[in-house]
């Protein structure tokens, strides 16, 4: 199954308060980039994340998800509503993530 415009728009909207987001489609998927590095994708109509320490650490309890068969597990943000959290978790994983070559 493939994401939704509306989901993707709504995710867009949830992030808006954050600078240089970004997305690529891909089949039938959304890639989110963050400052110009990836943070995660919507997969499914599900927002899932990169599972960086800081990531790992605001969201102990969270489920671990795979964007699609044979991919690595990522951290699926099931409080998309709270764009307080959601602007903390995309900054935390933005600063984990190696600097751009």
């Amino acid at each position: 199954m493939a994401s939704t415009k509306e989901y993707l728009d709504f995710i867009l909207e949830q992030l808006s308060d954050l600078d240089e987001i970004s997305f690529r489609a891909m089949m039938g998927e959304y890639i989110i980039y963050y400052r110009g590095k990836v943070v995660g994708g919507i997969y499914d109509d599900r927002f899932l994340v990169k599972p960086t320490k800081s990531a790992m650490e605001m969201m102990p309890n969270a489920n671990m998800e795979q964007p699609y068969d044979g991919a690595k597990q990522m951290i699926l943000v099931d409080d998309v509503d709270n764009r307080g959290v959601m602007y903390r978790l995309i900054q935390a994983i933005w600063e984990d993530l190696p600097k751009r070559k």
